[in-house]
């Protein structure tokens, strides 16, 4: 050998190897008693308090019913009440036809006769208009049916000269194809006489009149409504029109006579009336005056 090393001898081989042999047997003997008591304790977690294994978390879940949990936001009705509906409200005048007497003056046809295009509207004692109340209860009434899906039209805004005539505001319903439409307005009757009414179409027939395919659909519409207003306002029906029901029948209104859609009218108190007066200028009454129209709209709607 070079660099003057030599060969181990063999005994001393023997006895090395020897020594190596016995610290490897029972550190191997170890591990496996560790290996094997670990495989038993995942085992008994199956069954017992321990985590899920793969056999608990790939058995076969239980059949669907096909019906989303109403717990879940996949349960929650994705549509609204009066998705597809089309609604019009008619604020009854206009703030500025007092402004344009002689225009609101002219004579329209209303198919069966000839009435002016429009009128001033009353007012309370203290100076507050029925122009001025209709626009707020109108405008409340559309946020409450546009909150459940509706569209909704008006006949004005408040942003239009004067009127529109009678027969504009019933041809505004026609054209929009209209669902329903409601005429919002206030009484001008003696002072001592309180409630409100709602008036419905006469079955009439005339020049360019024909209510009969609307009558039966309006008055359901009015008495929709005229439950929901009472019920929301607190009010009685008036008894100083008609047979003290709340409804009125007539044949003298072209915005009635000249619609081909179901609309009804809604006097909603008695501006000349102190009690009623007082009512119909508070913010909160009107608010309600509003959810009472727009429930009777919706029942209606959902009929």
């Amino acid at each position: 050998m070079s660099n003057g090393s030599f060969p181990p001898e063999p005994g001393r081989r023997g006895r090395t190897l020897a020594i190596v042999l016995a610290a490897l047997i029972p550190a191997c003997f170890a591990g496996w008693l560790l290996w094997s008591s670990l495989g038993d304790s995942k085992d008994d977690g199956a069954d017992g308090a321990g985590g899920p294994t793969t056999s608990s978390t790939s058995s076969p879940s239980p059949p669907s019913s096909g019906a989303p949990s109403p717990s879940t936001p996949s349960g929650k009705q994705s549509g609204k009440p009066l998705d597809g509906k089309v609604v019009v409200i008619d604020p009854g005048h206009n703030p500025n036809n007092r402004d344009h007497s002689s225009r609101i003056a002219r004579l329209v046809d209303i198919g069966t006769d000839e009435k002016e295009c429009d009128t001033t509207g009353t007012a309370t004692n203290s100076g507050y208009a029925e122009a001025s109340f209709t626009l707020d209860v109108a405008r409340r009434a559309r946020t409450l049916l546009e909150a459940r899906g509706a569209t909704v039209r008006f006949t004005q805004d408040g942003d239009r000269p004067y009127g529109p005539c009678v027969d504009e505001r019933a041809e505004i319903g026609n054209k929009a194809h209209a669902d329903a439409v409601v005429s919002v307005h206030a009484d001008g009757a003696a002072a001592g006489e309180r409630g409100f009414h709602v008036i419905l179409p006469k079955s009439v027939r005339g020049g360019g009149a024909d209510t009969s395919a609307i009558t039966a659909p309006s008055r359901r519409l009015g008495e929709r409504l005229l439950s929901r207003f009472a019920k929301a306002t607190g009010s009685e029906p008036a008894q100083y029109i008609g047979d003290g029901s709340g409804l009125d029948v007539r044949g003298d209104l072209g915005g009635l006579n000249l619609s081909t859609v179901p609309k009804v009218f809604i006097e909603c108190g008695n501006m000349r009336d102190s009690q009623d007066a007082a009512e119909l200028t508070d913010a909160a009454w009107r608010e309600r005056a509003a959810d009472g129209v727009a429930q009777g709209i919706t029942d209606f709607l959902n009929e």
